[in-house]
């Protein structure tokens, strides 16, 4: 039984030793390498007694990053990327939550490190894999640590100002990447190109996917995401075949026709999530690409990773929204109503939620919010069972799938009516000349941002043509670009931001 995320990667080394584990434009590791280097940090960590606790990783996504990941693991704790793009107060606030006492980092970027994280002790990759690996130091960590250890920390925003630490167990990752791996045909011989930071937890399925099965991940470096034909050639002189990446990465590429420049014929399967795809952005690559298989993710980060998929149908009509699809293996994702009643019927909207093993342990050290969100399961008095409530809303179809239907907290009463604002967003996105949009409410007013060609007017007269009055942004704003946050999601509180000094 696999109850430590090691055995993956164990196993794996132990089949194909001399095969690329990662790859970094130049710079390659094989399987053999990178255990050796994992367990040479996890043999020095170990000496400095870090079982059990949080390790922050501090420097740029690649092979160095990953060691540290593992070699966190092998000396029995678990590890939290800190972006190097974040601000530094943003990083401070990370670390604070964690009550970290170690952060891992590089040479280039020990001064920074220093001036960032005063009170906790530093140590460089570069020094940690001095160590000789020992099992007489790293034997008697593991055969302590049990499935439902933390295996890392990833932090997204809180409500109140504070990052939120969900906390992902070993068990969580073993089941879903288990079951991810056997249903998407993910074997050796695939190359991933991984787009997400390393803190986004969409880049967990690349590392553990590759890790699973021998495939060989190929880190695209940040650089390449402002020139795509660069990002082209990248893909398609790697020979790239699975892409997991984020809705706005893959627009990136379509709203600048960057397959019309390239084509990466070598894909088999995309695999998206982070945001509902516009249907044109689909239209594009499904054009270019019509053998490569499509599947549409949902879950957020608290149920590790996704709960949902839906493999997309050849010839099939998404004009009306793609579904989130149909659970994975071993999780239940329900409709609850308000009162907590279990959602059957087509077309009654709900609350999504979630139970199962894939569940994350909770926040770090934040018991109020986990009482919010992590609750009993209102369909089970019987005995204690936590569900996620993700916060979003769903409905089924007339064909049992799932459908998203925005946040909860962004369905809007205005006019009268009750309003999704993901439903004007995706009627917005179709209208010729609209590459990207979203919409708020804000002082009672339903206003719009986009960019594209079309003029605000023009685009106005097109929306009254296709939604009712009530759902027509009465403010509409065209943006020179449309700003993401690090995560690739669209920045809304900058976009607006940069709206009003434009104005001005």
């Amino acid at each position: 039984m696999t109850s430590n995320i090691l055995d993956f990667l164990e196993d794996t080394a132990k089949k194909y030793p001399h095969k690329t584990a990662v790859k970094v434009e130049d710079e390659t590791i094989d399987y053999a390498g990178f255990v050796s280097n994992a367990k040479a940090i996890g043999t020095a960590l170990g000496k400095l007694g870090i079982c059990g606790r949080p390790v922050g990783v501090y420097m740029e996504k690649g092979i160095e990053a990953l060691s540290s990941f593992f070699g966190i693991v092998y000396a029995g704790g678990f590890y939290s990327m800190l972006n190097t793009e974040l601000p530094a107060s943003r990083l401070q606030q990370i670390t604070d939550v964690m009550q970290c006492g170690i952060v891992v980092t590089t040479e280039q970027l020990r001064e920074k490190a220093e001036e960032l994280f005063p009170a906790v002790t530093l140590k460089t990759v570069g020094e940690l894999l001095e160590a000789e690996a020992d099992s007489s130091v790293l034997d008697p960590i593991r055969s302590r640590m049990i499935d439902t250890d933390p295996l890392y920390i990833n932090f997204t925003s809180g409500s109140t100002g504070t990052p939120k630490g969900i906390v992902v167990s070993h068990r969580s990752v073993i089941d879903f990447i288990d079951c991810f791996t056997d249903i998407f045909e993910i074997s050796p011989d695939d190359v991933i190109a991984n787009q997400a930071p390393f803190d986004f937890d969409v880049s967990v399925k690349d590392i553990y996917s590759a890790i699973k099965t021998g495939a060989e991940l190929l880190i695209v470096p940040r650089r390449f995401f402002s020139s795509p034909t660069v990002l082209i050639d990248y893909l398609c002189d790697n020979s790239v075949t699975v892409m997991i990446w984020a809705v706005s990465a893959l627009c990136l590429i379509s709203t600048f026709h960057g397959l019309d420049y390239r084509t990466p014929e070598t894909i088999k399967k995309i695999l998206f999530s982070g945001e509902v795809m516009p249907y044109k952005h689909l239209k594009q690559w499904q054009e270019h690409l019509p053998d490569t298989t499509f599947i549409n993710l949902y879950g957020p980060t608290e149920i590790t990773c996704n709960c949902t998929y839906h493999i997309l149908e050849k010839g099939r009509d998404y004009s009306e929204g793609i579904p989130i699809g149909v659970p994975f293996p071993n999780e239940d994702v329900f409709l609850l109503s308000d009162e907590g009643k279990l959602i059957t019927d087509a077309d009654e909207v709900g609350k999504i939620t979630v139970r199962g093993t894939a569940l994350a342990l909770g926040y770090y050290r934040m018991p109020e919010k986990n009482d919010e969100c992590f609750i009993q399961n209102p369909l089970n008095p019987f005995y204690p069972e936590t569900v996620y409530q993700t916060g979003d809303l769903g409905k089924y179809n007339s064909r049992g799938e799932m459908m998203f239907c925005g946040r909860s907290d962004n369905q809007i009463k205005y006019m009268g009516h009750r309003v999704e604002l993901e439903e004007v967003e995706r009627s917005m996105a179709a209208i010729e000349g609209v590459e990207r949009c979203f919409c708020v409410f804000e002082k009672e007013k339903l206003k719009g941002y986009y960019v594209g060609t079309i003029e605000k007017a023009q685009l106005h007269s097109f929306m009254k043509e296709t939604l009712p009055i009530f759902m027509v942004p009465g403010f509409i704003r065209k943006l020179d670009e449309m700003p993401m946050t690090k995560n690739g999601k669209i920045d809304r509180r900058k976009a607006i931001e940069s709206a009003e000094v434009r104005k001005k």
